[in-house]
């Protein structure tokens, strides 16, 4: 049997592999959309089904901490692909409460054919896939987030015309792109203004292997852990990222300014400390405008949102990709869920006990 094909960041994946889940998820989207919307008396004869290869299987939806987004996109992928979700709450399970993260994780592999965990610290979901017999896909831990990546890259494709001068995949001189060809954008400039936590953390070894240069601003004090850098510099991503704390600076010639909550689950006790170190963080069109942002520089963010951290004229206004990108975490979940739990067609350099 293949070695079991878990996955625990981005950092696991090639760039090769990352563009190929993208494109897969797009794929799926355009297959997948014509059975969702309102069916006309002759359009049934012309759909294509989506790749079913959850027929008959269950995923096991391993959740420790509340999800809207995670969630909806798991359970509704997981039926487009032919299979069933059960979400496993934490109040639902014996997990912690009466039995081991290792017994737990060979009983729910032994009846479900993919784990989809969210969970506190990271080193509960690398528990999970030490022992689990089949994979396990980190949807949330205290250090990574790599499908809402995937989501910001598969929207940041699809609205590739938004930047300067758009390139296609290479093809052979002689072909031409197909009309429904996804673009990938050129080399941008993207900002975080923020903390450092799990979104930008994935953030860190993804963008500058795909090409793109990152400037994040956070307070000092709210720097990437050891965990995560070591990473960084081991895919030789530090490069290619700028890092300071005034955010003026760090929007500086951005094409995409992204920002989190500063406030993440489990940290509500420091709020009013958090809200302090963070003033003069909110993303506003002034704030762009007086460090030089490019004219055209797009806005997203991982959702949910709350106004201390931009305000409602970026959020709402056109700049704005909040929704696109949201609804993008089903696609690219129903991209990875196909080849890692229906499929195991994704290899990595992940490797269950391997310290980061």
């Amino acid at each position: 049997m293949s070695r079991i094909p878990h996955l625990m960041t981005l950092a696991d994946l090639s760039p090769r592999q990352i563009d190929r889940v993208v494109r897969h998820a797009h794929a799926l989207k355009r297959v997948s959309l014509p059975w969702l919307g309102p069916q006309q008396r002759t359009s049934s004869a012309r759909l294509r089904m989506p790749s079913q290869s959850l027929f008959n299987k269950s995923i096991a939806l391993l959740f420790s901490k509340r999800s809207t987004r995670t969630r909806l996109s798991a359970e509704t992928a997981t039926l487009l692909l032919g299979g069933r979700a059960l979400f496993l709450g934490s109040d639902d399970i014996q997990l912690g409460v009466n039995e081991s993260v290792r017994d737990s994780a060979r009983v729910i592999g032994g009846m479900c054919q993919g784990i989809f965990a969210r969970v506190g610290d990271h080193s509960e979901i690398e528990e999970l896939a030490k022992h689990s017999p089949v994979p396990v896909l980190n949807a949330l831990s205290s250090l990574w987030h790599p499908t809402q990546i995937l989501a910001d890259l598969l929207t940041l494709y699809e609205h590739s015309h938004s930047f300067q001068k758009p390139v296609f995949p290479i093809v052979p001189s002689t072909a031409k792109p197909k009309p429904d060809e996804l673009a990938v954008p050129p080399p941008l400039t993207i900002a975080y203004v923020g903390d450092s936590a799990n979104v930008l953390h994935d953030m860190l070894v993804t963008y500058p292997r795909l090409g793109h240069s990152l400037r994040v601003a956070s307070p000092e004090k709210y720097r990437a852990p050891a965990a995560v850098w070591n990473r960084v510099v081991e895919l030789e991503c530090d490069k290619k990222i700028w890092w300071g704390t005034d955010p003026k600076e760090a929007v500086r010639g951005a094409d995409v300014v992204i920002t989190d909550t500063w406030i993440s689950m489990g940290q509500e006790a420091e709020k009013a400390q958090r809200l302090q170190d963070f003033q003069g963080y909110q993303v506003t069109e002034q704030l762009c405008r007086e460090g030089g942002a490019n004219p055209n520089w797009k806005f997203m963010h991982c959702l949910p949102r709350k106004s201390d951290e931009v305000d409602d004229e970026v959020f709402y206004g056109a700049r704005s990709l909040v929704f696109p990108e949201s609804d993008n975490r089903k696609w690219t979940i129903m991209a990875l869920f196909d080849f890692l739990f229906g499929k195991w067609d994704l290899p990595n350099t992940y490797e269950p006990g391997k310290k980061l």
